[in-house]
């Protein structure tokens, strides 16, 4: 199982990546009409909720950079920003970087019980560190699905 979880993390990153890589920063800024996200956002939102979820609770060390949560926590939004986001480049290295720390650091302590179990919005109770990375996968799922719709609207 170990292995396997990573694999799917490794699968739904590369294909969050591939699917901005090629972006300019200004597009992946634009917000579309009735939506109050854009492509970085969601971007950096799921760089910030996996290093709380992965890192945080198993009571390891998060590397987020300084605003971050200004810009990506959750209720945030683009139009309240009052300072430059950081580049796509340098959001897709962060996740780049993300999971491989996140293989090093964790890949032995899936069956770990965390701290302070969590209970997510939706009702989810998370115990074991396997189960946050698990909801990890359900994250980044929802918020690829979102870049690809903003990317739709975008075409």
């Amino acid at each position: 199982m170990e292995d396997y979880i990573f694999k799917q993390l490794n699968f739904a990153r590369e294909n969050t990546i591939k699917l901005v890589s090629h972006m300019d920063d200004a597009t992946t800024e634009i917000i579309p009409e009735k939506l109050n996200n854009n492509i970085k956002w969601n971007i950096g939102h799921i760089y910030v909720i996996q290093e709380k979820f992965a890192f945080s609770f198993a009571g390891e060390r998060i590397n987020i950079p300084e605003n971050y949560d200004r810009f990506f926590a959750p209720g945030t939004k683009p139009l309240e920003w009052s300072t430059e986001p950081p580049s796509l480049i340098e959001l897709l290295d962060l996740l780049t970087m993300q999971n491989q720390r996140l293989e090093l650091i964790l890949s032995k302590r899936l069956d770990e019980k965390v701290l302070h179990p969590y209970t997510t919005s939706t009702g989810l109770k998370l115990t074991y560190i396997r189960e946050f990375l698990s909801f990890c996968l359900y994250h980044e799922g929802m918020h690829f699905n979102a870049i690809k719709n903003i990317k739709s609207i975008l075409s």
